[in-house]
């Protein structure tokens, strides 16, 4: 039976060794991590992430070929596989900082697989790292390796949250790079075999080393540059009178672009498209590519000049100050159908609209955990949430904000009520006619704000 060891037990080591479990039941699955508590989760009914269908696979392979452990080094040492997916953030010092990727997990990971391996090994990077990690993680087990022979392969995730489970069934490719030697293609091979048990033939890329890491850079930075794109469009949809979704949909048509990541919002979020663009840049910069990495910089001035924009329509629109005044958020998870609040634009929606010392009041379908500010209240209904406000922000497009009752929402609220939706998620008319001022965020303006434009 084939040995497959997980490090790390968060978004992308559980769903995916869960999946590998179910699609692959003559191999045993560990999925190891120096964290108890989370482990203590993942053992019990509880899952410590919430994804669509994860309760499901892991339910029917748990206690048969997968397993989670915080015995780290046992179960590093009895695998023939050694998935690596510990977290990568981005340095907050030293060289590098705000830019470079931190590896101080990874390197203490590839320490201690050589310490405790004593067969050899196909070490597979699985978080996102820089180019040329895997040369990196080589020198330590080489150097490290008893007469051991270890193999370094980098199969990126392309995992979305939220459809992590149908992406993992059904993947539009599963990526896999490594060494141009005959034991690199053997190791190759040995992963290929694994996900072909499910995977179609012709959807398994092999790569070097180097693209199979840079990809995975490059599709993230890709993807939030189609986000600011559409995001700068629809800056200029409200100054002219145009509809950002109709925009969308018109060049979406087009088979060259296709329409997916043409939502106008409030921002991109989440742990990857940030941290991976500043890596990319920081990237380019080491290499005396100081244009390109000036090009990928932009994505994340009009991702933050978005969120700004955002913050200022909400204020001007309301007399030019939010003191004092309660403003509803629903929605704080960076897209629906996931509870990860990493990067979310809500965060900075929300420290703007403190900043004018509003007072916040969080409803997100997902529980959320207390906060100690004190101009912020998480609380667990959308109609406790709006109840009392001068405004209301949609920063997540939940499916259950298009059905809430808004007639009964604007009655309990103050007069004039403003609804500022930031996900394009309500029928701004219907609301209108209800007696809301509505701002839709690419969508022509209400006569309301067009007479208290936004200061960007």
């Amino acid at each position: 039976m084939v040995k497959i060891c997980c490090i790390g037990a968060g978004y992308v080591g559980g769903p995916t060794m869960a999946v590998i479990a179910l699609k692959c039941p003559k191999v045993q699955v560990v999925v190891v991590d120096i964290s108890t508590p989370r482990i203590t989760a993942w053992n019990s009914d509880q899952l410590p992430i919430y994804e669509p269908g994860l309760d499901d696979v892991v339910k029917q392979c748990k206690g048969k070929n997968l397993f989670f452990s915080t015995d780290v080094e046992k179960h590093v040492a009895e695998a023939d596989i050694v998935f690596v997916s510990v977290n990568t953030p981005t340095k907050t010092q030293g060289l590098g900082a705000g830019k470079a990727a931190d590896l101080t997990y990874w390197e203490s990971a590839a320490r201690m697989i050589a310490d405790v391996s004593k067969s050899d090994k196909i070490v597979v990077e699985k978080s996102t790292v820089p180019v040329k990690t895997a040369e990196a993680i080589e020198r330590i087990l080489t150097h490290n390796n008893k007469g051991i022979n270890f193999q370094i392969l980098s199969n990126p995730e392309f995992l979305a949250e939220g459809t992590a489970i149908k992406d993992l069934f059904n993947p539009d490719r599963v990526l896999i790079g490594g060494r141009e030697t005959s034991g690199g293609q053997k190791a190759i091979a040995a992963l290929r075999d694994v996900y072909a048990q499910w995977v179609p033939i012709d959807k398994i890329i092999c790569t070097n080393l180097w693209s199979a890491e840079l990809s995975k850079l490059a599709a993230n930075a890709f993807l939030a540059q189609r986000i600011s794109s559409v995001n700068a469009m629809s800056a200029l949809c409200e100054a002219t009178g145009a509809d950002v979704t109709q925009v969308s949909q018109a060049i979406g048509k087009d088979t060259r672009i296709g329409p997916k990541f043409l939502n106008a919002s409030v921002g991109f979020g989440g742990s990857c498209f940030q941290k991976d663009i500043l890596n990319l840049v920081y990237i380019c910069e080491c290499h005396g590519l100081a244009e390109v990495a000036n090009y990928w910089k932009q994505v994340i001035k009009i991702n933050d000049y978005q969120k700004t924009r955002f913050v200022n329509r909400i204020v001007s629109s309301m007399f030019n100050t939010v003191s004092g005044k309660k403003v509803a958020i629903l929605g704080f998870a960076f897209k629906k159908d996931t509870g990860d609040t990493r990067e979310t634009p809500a965060i900075d929606v929300c420290k703007g609209l403190i900043g004018d010392k509003a007072k916040i009041s969080i409803y997100d379908p997902q529980p959320m955990s207390p906060t100690s500010v004190k101009q912020v209240a998480c609380v667990w209904d959308a109609y406790e949430a709006t109840k009392g406000a001068h405004g209301i922000c949609i920063l997540t497009e939940w499916d259950e904000f298009k059905l809430l009752d808004y007639k009964r929402i604007f009655d309990g609220m103050e007069k004039p009520a403003f609804v500022f939706d930031g996900r394009n998620v309500v029928d701004a008319e219907k609301l209108r006619k209800i007696g809301f001022i509505v701002y839709a965020i690419g969508k022509p303006l209400d006569a309301w704000l067009k007479d208290m434009p936004a200061v960007a």
